[in-house]
């Protein structure tokens, strides 16, 4: 995947994930954003070789939900 594509990607996935904590966490828009853009996950989120982008929203949302709650990830086989 090209450079350009992978920044396309994540342009479409971060906003559906955001919402994804949003619910989950009961927290509004900006702090969701925070939570997201703070952590271990994002880090590896963007970076292409990680291949953590295919992931559902909904999956990439628990990941943060269980580093935020374990101080840990438990990152799926197929990532």
């Amino acid at each position: 995947m090209s450079d350009t594509q992978f920044k396309a990607t994540l342009e479409m996935l971060i906003p559906l994930v955001v919402k994804e904590i949003m619910k989950s966490r009961n927290v509004n828009e900006q702090e969701a954003f925070g939570l997201l853009y703070s952590s271990l996950l994002y880090s590896k989120l963007e970076v292409e070789s990680t291949k953590l982008w295919h992931l559902s929203q909904l999956t990439l949302a628990n990941l943060l939900n269980e580093e935020i709650e374990m101080g840990t990830i438990t990152f799926p086989e197929e990532a």
